[in-house]
């Protein structure tokens, strides 16, 4: 109670949560929408999400320790993780694609403890971090900081988002992918590839999620088992949001970030987890109601 005291009375308290959490649900927002664009594409809930996420935070720290900037390690992720998300739909996702979708729940289950393990054999479980180099600027006296990597995550987020959605109305694969999205069947027969189309959309979310894996190291840490709270929060948002709805789920994702950080000030980062744990069953709960309410209007 008294933090949440801390906040009306100290309104520079309360502008530097918004502001930092508004930074980090940027990042949310972009993992989210890969999630969203193989979910609609290819109705597979990638479970191994999260684990693209680290994957990308494993290429900045390799960088750091080579002694590159990491900066350059968020294009390098995201063309490796491009070819590692290919590669992976042709040995696992390709076999599960239009069956049911608990299959490929295990299938993408199973592939997400294999990468959790395989990187904690390489890289151990230690929290490790990247640094950027970048260093933090105050303001009204000194009282609000903002880290320059935050920004920094915020815009290329922003740019990346922006690319996305220029690349699937403008270019001829992203019109592939969307009308493979809305009927895979009348793509087929209108001489669409889809199994391309399928291996070209889990690559570019592994891609998204690479990219946003390495700001993800550089401002905040990185360990193996990382990816489970991702994944929960980009489920969270494409379920809020809907599939398909870019401009609904950046603001999701600018929402449940904001709404995270003040959990964490409010009742303390040990009961972040749990807040956002809890939010999830809420949304759950909330969206079969409204599921039910629109079942019965159609009575």
């Amino acid at each position: 109670m008294d933090n949440v005291l801390i906040l009306f009375n100290q309104p520079v308290i309360f502008l530097q949560v918004v502001v930092d959490g508004i930074l980090f649900g940027s990042i949310l927002a972009l993992v989210a929408y890969g999630m969203a664009l193989v979910w609609g594409v290819m109705k597979v809930i990638n479970i191994a999400q999260g684990e693209f996420v680290m994957l990308g935070g494993y290429v900045a720290l390799k960088f750091a320790d080579a002694g590159l900037s990491p900066l350059w390690a968020v294009p390098a992720a995201t063309v490796i993780l491009f070819c590692v998300g290919w590669i992976l739909y042709w040995l696992v996702v390709h076999w599960v694609v239009d069956k049911d979708i608990f299959i490929s729940l295990l299938a993408t289950f199973g592939l997400s403890i294999f990468l959790q393990q395989i990187v904690n054999q390489i890289f151990s479980a230690d929290v490790r971090t990247a640094e950027s180099g970048l260093v933090s600027r105050s303001f009204l006296d000194d009282r609000l900081v903002v880290a320059e990597i935050k920004v920094l995550a915020f815009v290329l987020a922003a740019i990346v988002g922006g690319i996305l959605w220029v690349f699937l109305v403008r270019s001829r694969l992203g019109q592939a992918i969307r009308a493979t999205a809305q009927n895979s069947r009348a793509a087929r027969l209108m001489g669409i590839d889809t199994n391309h189309v399928y291996a070209m959309t889990f690559g570019l979310n592994a891609a998204i999620c690479g990219g946003a894996g390495a700001l993800v190291a550089m401002t905040w840490v990185i360990h193996p088992y990382l990816g489970l709270s991702y994944l929960v929060r980009s489920f969270m948002i494409v379920v809020v949001a809907g599939l398909g709805n870019l401009p609904g789920v950046i603001v999701a994702g600018l929402g449940l970030g904001a709404a995270e950080n003040f959990a964490g000030f409010v009742f303390g980062a040990e009961y972040q987890a749990a807040f956002i744990f809890s939010l999830l069953v809420v949304i759950l709960v909330w969206r079969n109601w409204r599921l039910g309410r629109q079942r019965r209007y159609l009575k």
